[in-house]
């Protein structure tokens, strides 16, 4: 009796928990109930605030904007002179190496032409047939003087005297080129770069011997695009870079002609301590290749991108606009508008997800204030107990999961869904 009073009394217990659960979930979805119709955000309930988004925004500003482009050069000697064989022959001598600083005439180095006793010789031969027409003229200008020779046998005396200086002249200059050729001096005073021999090579007429470089400064030379030539002069300044350090320099010859090899212009500049790098090193130039001044400046975040076109969102009396810009030239910081947008303006500097066309925004400069004042309001500008959540998305009622759009009128490529990307390059 006691056992079936026990089973009564639970099953007792169990209907009364399910006639509850019943009620529960019956009324939660019953009219008037929260979260169904008549609940609320659905129709007759209390409705659903849309989120307000916290901007900064600001007027555009007018000032300069610089593009600055990187490339390559190389350092080069302001003169740099090859020295070749004149003749070939034996290196006898070699009395420098490469980093020596040499000064003009100097010997560097002695080549044996084999040449140079034979120009002796011959210069010898045109020495005595010189002597002995001096003196065979001598003799006559006695015979001649005293009548006893005719004018025409004089005549033939002189001219003989008349050759034979001419030849020894030649034969002089021959074995003093022999001689030249054969001792290899310094054209320039400068630092020698390298040598390319030793004491008994043999070269040929016309081989390299070694390079000197001047004792000028060094000079910097890299190519450009026309685009970029076109916006430089000779003065404007270079950053030059190599092995962490940098170094300051100008622009100092543009050229006018596409080189054959690269297709692009060339370009000299000087450079401070060029001693400090290796002529030949390959450094990193920076310098402004395009500039725009006293223009229309906003910040580069403040600009969105859709199907590659520009636009930006306005604050007009807390609700966001789109606004179409053109974008000129830009920077890190700011960009240049060339149309689109007045100067009393205000542009919204805040990315933001929630940002589309209408949608409520409100100035962080206004939350500031009103927290201030101790209005009660939080620190997104939502008023306490609203309905916004701790990330400030779109209403409930308009949300389709993590992922969702945008209200209606947002890009409807995902211009300001897909953050802010960077403007069209230049």
């Amino acid at each position: 009796m006691d056992k079936k009073k026990k089973i009564m009394v639970g099953a007792g217990a169990a209907v009364i928990i399910l006639a509850g659960a019943a009620f529960f979930l019956g009324g939660k979805g019953g009219n008037g109930g929260q979260g169904g119709p008549g609940g609320m955000g659905g129709p007759g309930g209390m409705p659903q605030e849309s989120a307000v988004t916290v901007v900064n925004a600001a007027n555009p500003t007018t000032g300069d904007v610089e593009v600055t482009s990187s490339l390559t050069g190389t350092v080069e000697a302001a003169d740099v002179i090859y020295v070749y064989a004149k003749a070939g022959g034996d290196v006898t001598a070699v009395n420098v190496k490469a980093g020596d600083m040499v000064s003009q005439g100097q010997v560097l180095m002695e080549i044996n032409t084999e040449q140079v006793e034979s120009a002796k010789n011959n210069m010898d031969s045109a020495q005595v047939n010189l002597s002995q027409a001096q003196s065979n003229l001598s003799r006559m200008q006695i015979l001649y003087d005293s009548g006893d020779l005719s004018d025409q046998e004089y005549e033939q005396y002189q001219n003989n005297l008349k050759s034979a200086q001419l030849q020894y002249e030649s034969a002089k200059l021959q074995y003093d080129k022999q001689v030249e050729y054969s001792t290899i001096t310094a054209p320039i005073a400068g630092r020698v770069e390298s040598v390319d021999v030793d004491v008994y090579d043999r070269v040929n007429q016309s081989a390299q011997l070694c390079v000197i470089a001047g004792e000028g400064q060094n000079s910097i030379t890299f190519y450009a695009t026309q685009r970029m030539v076109q916006n430089l002069k000779t003065g404007d300044e270079l950053e030059i870079s190599k092995n962490g350090k940098t170094y300051s320099g100008n622009i100092t010859e543009i050229s006018n002609m596409v080189d054959e090899t690269s297709g692009l212009f060339k370009v000299k500049g000087d450079m401070e301590s060029s001693d400090e790098i290796a002529i030949g090193s390959t450094v990193k130039i920076s310098l402004v290749t395009e500039r725009a001044e006293n223009v229309m400046l906003v910040p580069v975040d403040a600009i969105y991108y859709s199907g590659g076109k520009g636009y930006v969102y306005l604050y007009e009396d807390g609700k966001a606009k789109m606004a179409s810009v053109e974008v000129g030239l830009y920077d890190s910081e700011n960009a240049q508008i060339l149309s689109g947008l007045n100067a009393d303006d205000m542009i919204v500097s805040t990315w933001s997800s929630n940002l589309y066309e209408g949608a409520d925004i409100r100035l962080k400069s206004d939350v500031e204030a009103a927290n201030a004042a101790g209005d009660g309001q939080d620190q997104n500008g939502a008023p306490a107990g609203e309905g916004q959540n701790a990330g400030g998305q779109a209403p409930a009622g308009d949300a389709q999961g993590a992922d969702s759009q945008a209200p209606q009128g947002a890009p409807a490529d995902g211009g300001a869904q897909n953050g802010n990307a960077a403007p069209k390059a230049q």
